[in-house]
Protein backbone atom coordinates (compact mmCIF):
# COMPACT_ATOMS: atom_id res chain seq x y z
CA UNK A 1 0.00 0.00 0.00
CA UNK A 2 1.63 3.21 -0.98
CA UNK A 3 0.52 6.52 1.29
CA UNK A 4 -1.33 5.55 4.22
CA UNK A 5 -4.70 7.88 5.21
CA UNK A 6 -7.15 7.41 7.64
CA UNK A 7 -10.00 6.00 6.89
CA UNK A 8 -12.09 2.09 6.61
CA UNK A 9 -11.56 -0.70 5.37
CA UNK A 10 -11.52 -4.82 5.65
CA UNK A 11 -8.82 -6.47 7.61
CA UNK A 12 -8.29 -10.25 5.80
CA UNK A 13 -6.79 -12.67 8.19
CA UNK A 14 -5.93 -15.89 6.30
CA UNK A 15 -6.09 -18.92 8.85
CA UNK A 16 -4.08 -21.99 7.55
CA UNK A 17 -4.28 -25.65 7.88
CA UNK A 18 -8.23 -25.85 8.03
CA UNK A 19 -9.92 -29.19 8.70
CA UNK A 20 -9.48 -30.12 5.12
CA UNK A 21 -5.67 -28.55 4.75
CA UNK A 22 -6.96 -25.62 3.16
CA UNK A 23 -7.33 -22.15 4.04
CA UNK A 24 -10.19 -20.39 5.37
CA UNK A 25 -10.52 -16.53 6.11
CA UNK A 26 -11.17 -14.46 8.13
CA UNK A 27 -12.65 -10.52 7.40
CA UNK A 28 -12.65 -8.11 10.08
CA UNK A 29 -13.63 -4.27 9.45
CA UNK A 30 -11.03 -2.06 9.94
CA UNK A 31 -10.42 1.54 10.99
CA UNK A 32 -6.79 3.21 9.64
CA UNK A 33 -5.63 5.56 11.84
CA UNK A 34 -2.45 7.26 9.48
CA UNK A 35 -2.65 10.92 10.70
CA UNK A 36 -1.04 12.08 14.18
CA UNK A 37 -4.54 13.34 15.25
CA UNK A 38 -5.85 10.10 14.56
CA UNK A 39 -2.91 7.75 16.08
CA UNK A 40 -3.12 9.50 19.30
CA UNK A 41 -6.68 9.42 20.03
CA UNK A 42 -7.05 5.84 19.40
CA UNK A 43 -9.55 3.90 21.25
CA UNK A 44 -9.61 6.56 24.21
CA UNK A 45 -13.16 7.49 24.94
CA UNK A 46 -14.68 4.40 23.51
CA UNK A 47 -16.10 1.69 25.55
CA UNK A 48 -15.45 -1.05 22.74
CA UNK A 49 -14.83 -1.23 19.16
CA UNK A 50 -16.32 -3.49 15.91
CA UNK A 51 -13.32 -5.07 14.27
CA UNK A 52 -10.39 -3.36 15.19
CA UNK A 53 -8.17 -0.09 14.81
CA UNK A 54 -4.84 -0.46 12.78
CA UNK A 55 -2.07 2.95 14.01
CA UNK A 56 0.48 3.33 11.10
CA UNK A 57 3.12 3.90 11.40
CA UNK A 58 3.51 2.80 15.05
CA UNK A 59 5.84 0.31 16.94
CA UNK A 60 4.31 0.83 20.50
CA UNK A 61 0.90 1.95 22.24
CA UNK A 62 -0.38 2.79 25.67
CA UNK A 63 -4.00 1.93 27.50
CA UNK A 64 -3.21 5.04 30.14
CA UNK A 65 -7.50 6.46 30.39
CA UNK A 66 -8.99 3.25 28.54
CA UNK A 67 -11.69 1.78 29.28
CA UNK A 68 -11.60 -1.62 28.64
CA UNK A 69 -8.71 -4.60 27.64
CA UNK A 70 -7.27 -4.91 24.76
CA UNK A 71 -5.37 -7.47 22.25
CA UNK A 72 -2.21 -5.46 20.44
CA UNK A 73 -0.82 -7.00 17.18
CA UNK A 74 2.83 -5.90 16.24
CA UNK A 75 2.63 -5.73 12.43
CA UNK A 76 6.39 -5.32 9.82
CA UNK A 77 6.39 -3.75 6.63
CA UNK A 78 4.74 -6.56 4.66
CA UNK A 79 1.88 -6.71 7.51
CA UNK A 80 3.47 -9.93 9.13
CA UNK A 81 2.37 -10.53 12.67
CA UNK A 82 5.17 -10.21 14.88
CA UNK A 83 3.95 -10.54 18.47
CA UNK A 84 0.35 -10.35 19.98
CA UNK A 85 -0.47 -9.26 23.54
CA UNK A 86 -3.24 -8.55 25.95
CA UNK A 87 -3.15 -5.46 27.53
CA UNK A 88 -5.34 -4.42 30.63
CA UNK A 89 -6.27 -0.06 30.92
CA UNK A 90 -3.36 1.78 32.36
CA UNK A 91 -0.09 -0.27 31.37
CA UNK A 92 2.87 0.83 28.73
CA UNK A 93 3.78 -1.59 26.11
CA UNK A 94 7.29 -1.57 25.16
CA UNK A 95 8.21 -0.80 21.63
CA UNK A 96 8.90 -3.35 18.84
CA UNK A 97 12.07 -2.54 16.72
CA UNK A 98 10.96 -3.98 13.66
CA UNK A 99 7.76 -3.41 14.18
CA UNK A 100 5.74 -0.51 11.55
CA UNK A 101 1.93 -0.66 12.36
CA UNK A 102 0.01 -1.73 15.38
CA UNK A 103 -3.05 -3.10 15.48
CA UNK A 104 -5.77 -3.31 18.53
CA UNK A 105 -8.63 -4.86 18.96
CA UNK A 106 -10.64 -5.75 22.38
CA UNK A 107 -9.33 -8.32 25.02
CA UNK A 108 -9.61 -12.05 23.31
CA UNK A 109 -10.93 -11.31 19.67
CA UNK A 110 -7.55 -11.76 18.12
CA UNK A 111 -7.85 -15.08 19.23
CA UNK A 112 -11.08 -15.62 17.58
CA UNK A 113 -9.59 -14.49 14.71
CA UNK A 114 -6.45 -16.78 14.69
CA UNK A 115 -4.45 -13.73 13.99
CA UNK A 116 -0.72 -15.10 16.14
CA UNK A 117 2.80 -14.61 15.46
CA UNK A 118 3.63 -15.77 11.83
CA UNK A 119 0.52 -15.25 10.24
CA UNK A 120 0.25 -12.51 7.28
CA UNK A 121 -2.98 -10.20 6.83
CA UNK A 122 -4.05 -7.92 4.00
CA UNK A 123 -5.95 -4.96 3.95
CA UNK A 124 -7.80 -3.78 1.52
CA UNK A 125 -8.57 0.08 1.93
Amino acid sequence: MGRWQDGRGTLRIAEEGGAEGGAEAVDVPVEIAASYRTRTRGLLGRDGIDGALLLTPANSVHTFRMRFAIDVAYLDHRLNVLAVRTMRPGRLGLPRPRARHVLEAEAGAMARWGLRPGVRVTLEA
